[in-house]
C-alpha cells in the first residue's frame, strides 16, 4: 500500500485516547486491555498493519490477534495450556498453528500436526521416529499430504509440547506449517535421481526452506503461500498450482548460449480457480531465493488485511497488475530480473501421469527408485517402520514424499527389486495400482476436519472398489475427493473433481458431491467444470461409470473432456446415468 501510517502527533492522540479508555476501565473494575508490545521498526508485518489502519482499514481479529504478540513467542501458552490438558479456544486456536497445532474439534477433540519437510525427501531414521511418534503421542497413523507432508492426528493435548520437542529431536519441525505462513516447500520427487531431469530441485527447495525458518519476519505474510520447485523430471509436482511456481526450463538460445534456468510463474490458487501466471522471468537457480525473498516481501507490504478471501497472492495481483507486480519485486531486489523471449525456451520432456508408481529406473546404472501405493495417503505406525527398514536395508535408506499421497524409496539395486516387492505385499503394500487408483486423491474428510462437508478418504476407497470391479480403463485418470471450499485434494485440477456436499434428502442432510470434469495441470492445464450438482454419494459411481464407459477406448480422460462443451457433458452424464 501507499499510504502513509499515522503522524507522530496523531499517535500521541491515539496513545492518549487508549489511556484514557484504560483508566475507565479501571475506575470501573473492569479488566484491562492486554498491553500492545511497542512496535519493532524492522518488522514489515507491523508496518503493514499501521498502513492499513492509516488508510481506514479495520484489520481481520487475525490481524488483531499476531499484532498483539508474535504466534511464535507463545511457547509458554502452549506449555501451560498442555499442561492444564486443555486446547485452545477463540484466536488462540489460529495462533497456536503456527508451531504447526492444529485443534481439529468438532471432528476431533485432538490435535493435528503438520510437519515441514522441505521437498518431502527425509531418511529412514526420521521415518523411524515419526512412527514411534505416532504411536506414543499421536493416532498411531501418519497421513501424507499434497504437499509431499506427512501429518499426525489425534494428538491429545497434554501430549502437544513433547511431539514438538520430538521432532526437532529427529532433524524435523512443523514450526510454519499452518496458519499465514509459507508451508511445505514441495519439489520434484524424483530429484537426483530422474534420468530426464533438467535440474537437482533439492538444494533450492532446501535453501528456502532453512531461509523461511531462519527470517521471523517472513512469517508475517496475510495469508498462507506455497513456492514449488519442478526440475522437469518424470513426477508432476504441480507446480502451477502455487504462489511461486519455479519450471526448469532449458533455454536455448540467447546471452550466454544454452543454459538451463527456472521459469517464474505467480499466484497460483486453484481453489480460487486460477493457475500461476506465465511470466517472461527466468531464474537462475543460485538467485532462487533471493527472489523468493522479495517475493514474500512484497506481498508483505501489499497484501489485504482486512479481508481473509482477498488475502491471497492472486488478489495482488489482481489488483496490481503481473508487471507493476514485478517492477516492486525488482525495487526490492535492487537489480532488474532477467528476461526471456518464451520462444526461445525448448519444449518440455512430456511427464508420467502416474510416474509415482510402480518401478522406475533412475539415472544413476543399476539402481531404481519405487512408487509405493498408499491407499488415501494414510500408513500405519508399522507401515512406516517397514518402509524404512526396506528403504535401509535394500536402499540408501532415503524415501521421497509425493504430491499424490503416496511415497517412493530409492537407489534399489536391480539384483534387490523381487526381494522388495515381496517385502512390500508382506506389509499390505504394493507397487502396482489400476489406472483409476493410481490418481486417486482424498482430503482428510469429515472424519477430521471440521469444514469438511463428506467422509472422503472412506468415500474414496470405496468408490474405487466399486468402479475397479466393473470397468478396465485404457488410460491413466485422476480422481480427487476434497470435503470442502478450501480444495486440499485439488479437485478443480483433476481429471475427476468431486466437491463434498450436505444434500437435503427429506428432512435429513446427506453426504453428496458436486461433480467436476475436465480438470489437470501442466500441459492438461484446466480448471474442471462442474456437470452435475449435488449427486448424493449411493449415486455417485453410477453416474462416474457412465462417463466413462462413455470415454474409454479413446484418448486421454483430458482431451475427451474437451472435445465437448459443459452442457453436452451435463446431458451426457443425466442420460447414461438414467440409462
Amino acid at each position: 500500500m501507499s499510504e502513509q501510517p499515522f503522524s507522530p502527533e496523531q499517535q500521541e492522540y491515539l496513545k492518549g485516547f487508549m489511556s484514557g479508555v484504560e483508566a475507565r476501565r479501571g475506575a470501573l473494575g473492569l479488566p484491562l486491555a492486554p498491553a500492545e508490545p511497542a512496535p519493532d521498526p524492522a518488522d514489515p508485518q507491523r508496518a503493514a498493519q499501521d498502513a492499513t489502519i492509516a488508510a481506514g482499514g479495520k484489520l481481520t481479529p487475525e490481524e488483531d490477534a499476531k499484532r498483539r504478540k508474535h504466534p511464535l513467542d507463545r511457547w509458554d501458552e502452549i506449555a501451560a495450556t498442555a499442561a492444564a490438558g486443555k486446547f485452545p479456544r477463540g484466536t488462540d486456536v489460529f495462533l497456536t498453528k503456527y508451531h504447526g497445532l492444529f485443534h481439529v474439534a468438532p471432528a476431533q477433540d485432538s490435535f493435528m500436526c503438520r510437519l515441514r519437510i522441505p521437498g518431502g525427501i527425509l531418511n529412514a531414521h526420521q521415518l523411524h521416529g515419526i512412527a514411534d511418534i505416532a504411536t506414543e503421542l499421536a493416532g498411531g497413523y501418519a497421513d501424507i499430504t499434497t504437499r509431499a507432508n506427512f501429518q499426525l492426528r489425534e494428538i491429545p493435548a497434554e501430549a502437544a509440547p513433547e511431539l514438538l520437542i520430538r521432532l526437532n529431536e529427529l532433524g524435523l519441525t512443523a514450526r510454519g506449517s499452518g496458519a499465514d505462513n509459507v508451508r511445505n516447500i514441495t519439489g520434484s520427487p524424483t530429484a537426483g535421481i530422474d534420468p530426464q531431469e533438467l535440474l537437482d530441485t533439492r538444494p533450492h527447495a532446501r535453501a528456502i526452506h532453512h531461509h523461511i525458518l531462519n527470517h521471523r519476519d517472513l512469517y508475517g505474510l496475510p495469508r498462507k503461500f506455497n513456492i514449488a520447485f519442478d526440475g522437469g523430471g518424470r513426477v508432476p509436482v504441480l507446480e502451477d498450482t502455487n504462489d511461486i511456481a519455479f519450471t526448469a526450463i532449458r533455454a536455448t538460445e540467447g546471452q550466454g548460449g544454452e543454459q538451463i534456468l527456472y521459469r517464474l510463474a505467480l499466484g497460483g490458487i486453484t481453489g480460487h480457480q486460477d493457475f500461476a501466471r506465465p511470466t517472461t522471468v527466468v531464474v537462475p537457480p543460485a538467485d532462487t531465493t533471493r527472489v523468493c525473498d522479495a517475493i514474500l516481501r512484497v506481498f508483505i507490504r501489499e497484501g489485504d488485511r482486512t479481508d481473509r478471501k482477498k488475502a491471497r497472492l492472486k488478489y495482488v495481483l489482481d489488483r496490481l497488475g503481473l508487471e507493476a507486480f514485478l517492477t516492486l519485486v525488482e525495487q526490492e531486489l535492487g537489480t532488474p530480473l532477467r528476461r526471456l523471449d518464451p520462444a526461445a525456451i525448448a519444449p518440455a520432456t512430456p511427464q508420467l501421469k502416474h510416474g509415482h508408481i510402480g518401478i522406475h529406473d533412475q539415472k544413476q546404472p543399476g539402481l531404481h527408485y519405487i512408487g509405493i501405493t498408499c491407499p488415501v495417503g494414510r500408513l500405519t505406525a508399522a507401515h512406516l517402520h517397514g518402509i524404512a527398514d526396506i528403504a535401509t536395508r535394500r536402499g540408501s535408506g532415503t524415501i521421497r514424499l509425493t504430491v499424490w499421497q503416496n511415497l517412493l524409496i530409492s537407489d534399489i539395486p536391480t539384483t534387490a527389486l523381487a526381494a522388495v516387492t515381496a517385502e512390500l505385499t508382506a506389509l499390505g503394500l504394493g507397487t502396482t495400482a489400476s489406472h483409476l487408483r493410481g490418481g486417486l486423491v482424498a482430503c482428510t474428510g469429515n472424519a477430521g476436519c471440521k469444514f469438511a462437508a463428506s467422509d472422503t478418504k472412506r468415500h474414496a476407497a470405496s468408490l474405487a472398489d466399486w468402479l475397479d470391479a466393473r470397468i478396465t480403463v485404457d488410460h491413466p485418470i485422476n480422481i480427487h475427493l476434497t470435503g470442502c471450499h478450501h480444495s486440499c485434494a485439488q479437485h478443480f485440477i483433476a481429471d475427476i473433481g468431486l466437491l463434498g456436499a450436505k444434500i437435503e434428502q427429506g428432512e435429513d442432510l446427506i453426504e453428496g458431491y458436486d461433480l467436476h470434469v475436465g480438470g489437470g495441470a501442466g500441459p492438461e492445464q484446466a480448471i474442471g467444470r462442474l456437470i452435475r450438482p449435488a449427486i448424493p454419494f449411493d449415486d455417485l459411481a453410477p453416474a462416474i461409470l457412465a462417463l466413462l464407459r462413455a470415454w474409454n477406448g479413446q484418448d486421454s480422460f483430458h482431451a475427451w473432456c474437451a472435445a465437448h462443451d459443459t452442457e453436452a457433458l451435463a446431458t451426457l452424464c443425466r442420460e447414461l446415468t438414467e440409462a
